[in-house]
């Protein structure tokens, strides 16, 4: 393959970059230093505008082809997670409780590699524009430069992400049609009892035991209120409450997380939580204050830039390599935001036997990026000479 051949020759370049963010990572939206190194290296390669502090703190690039013509969005997110590294890597995080748990330093590293190669070649007419996130871990940073009026300041048609995914295997890509990340909302429920002597029960409205019910009825939230067809996922993650073993205190506290890949589902799965804590609740005389927080939404490939972005993955790694109809991952991610503001496609990339996302002896791995870079360059190329 041409494209992966001579990104290939940029391999250890871009993985010198990679390891750089990688000593020094910054998390939400305190990426000022990511986002100087990434601005430093796009004037270096001749990028023919770039634009800061869109979202805060994202940066923007547009490389211009050979004519007129269509743009397209190449997005990668470019903050670290407040996590202690134990990688053992000699580019270890030199920063206490900051590190790239989740790769973002080789997505940055990869749409360089790919800004670098198209502002050398620009073998396509309309404009790239390469698109550096900040805060995806938390901050909706995607949703910060979306309402920055980031499609319309640009003229962006369509817009694609890439993640890589730890235990796929180096060299290969997974995508599907619809949603393929979760919507990753939280809730709090505060039962509100009587505190009393823990021999004499009977004096109290002991929220701990109606805490535990209430636990014990969202688990039919996903077994007997949603279809089975269509996946949720609620879990009660924290349960507080009481001081010492011989008082019942006066409330507890008890939160989780709703994972749903369908807004309907969703939107059920908050209104039965509400109804099931105030139910619980009353039927004991006690009070209940639910505080649900919606996140991101469902992340939603559009059919048809599904289809463009497999067929350039395929180009660079051939059919057997590419799975179209990868499970749903129910974590979630913001570039949903961008997919509501325009159509596109997020796809998953191979990053081999690695710690998992999101552990302290993760490492992103440097042998995916020449697949990762060829894959930007092959999409713009074919999505920009049609």
């Amino acid at each position: 393959m041409p494209i992966l051949n001579r990104v290939a020759e940029l391999q250890h370049e871009v993985s010198e970059w990679r390891r750089h963010l990688h000593t020094n990572p910054e998390i939400l939206y305190d990426v000022e230093e990511t986002a100087a190194f990434v601005e430093q290296k796009l004037r270096e390669f001749g990028v023919d505008e770039i634009v800061t502090g869109i979202g805060r703190t994202g940066v923007v690039g547009v490389i211009r082809g050979q004519g007129s013509g269509r743009a397209i969005g190449l997005r990668a997110d470019m903050d670290a997670l407040p996590i202690q590294e134990l990688s053992g890597k000699a580019w270890s995080s030199k920063t206490p409780g900051k590190m790239h748990a989740c790769g973002h330093d080789g997505h940055t590293a990869m749409l360089l590699g790919a800004a670098k190669h198209l502002a050398e070649t620009r073998n396509f007419r309309g404009s790239v524009i390469v698109i550096f996130q900040p805060a995806e871990e938390g901050g909706a940073g995607a949703l910060a430069m979306v309402q920055d009026g980031l499609m319309e300041r640009f003229g962006i048609e369509e817009v694609y992400g890439m993640h890589n995914m730890p235990g796929m295997p180096v060299g290969t890509f997974a995508i599907r049609k619809g949603g393929i990340m979760a919507a990753p909302d939280k809730f709090t429920i505060t039962v509100k009892g009587r505190g009393g002597h823990a021999a004499e029960p009977h004096h109290t409205i002991d929220p701990i035991a109606i805490g535990a019910q209430i636990v014990g009825n969202l688990q039919l939230i996903a077994s007997r209120n949603a279809n089975p067809l269509r996946s949720v996922v609620v879990s009660v993650t924290r349960f507080q409450a009481g001081t010492t073993h011989n008082i019942i205190p006066e409330e507890a506290m008890l939160g989780g997380t709703v994972r749903s890949l369908d807004e309907a589902v969703r939107d059920l799965a908050e209104n039965r939580i509400r109804e099931v804590a105030k139910g619980v609740a009353a039927a004991h005389g006690a009070d209940v204050i639910v505080d649900y927080e919606r996140a991101c939404p469902v992340t939603v490939n559009h059919p048809d830039e599904t289809m463009h972005a497999a067929r350039a993955a395929i180009d660079i790694v051939g059919g057997q390599n590419v799975d179209t109809e990868v499970d749903p991952s129910m974590a979630g991610e913001d570039f949903a935001f961008m997919l509501q503001a325009r159509p596109g496609a997020y796809i998953m990339i191979g990053n081999g036997k690695t710690a998992g996302l999101h552990h302290p002896a993760y490492d992103f791995n440097d042998e995916a990026i020449a697949y990762g870079v060829s894959y930007w360059v092959r999409l713009a190329e074919q999505r920009l000479t049609e």
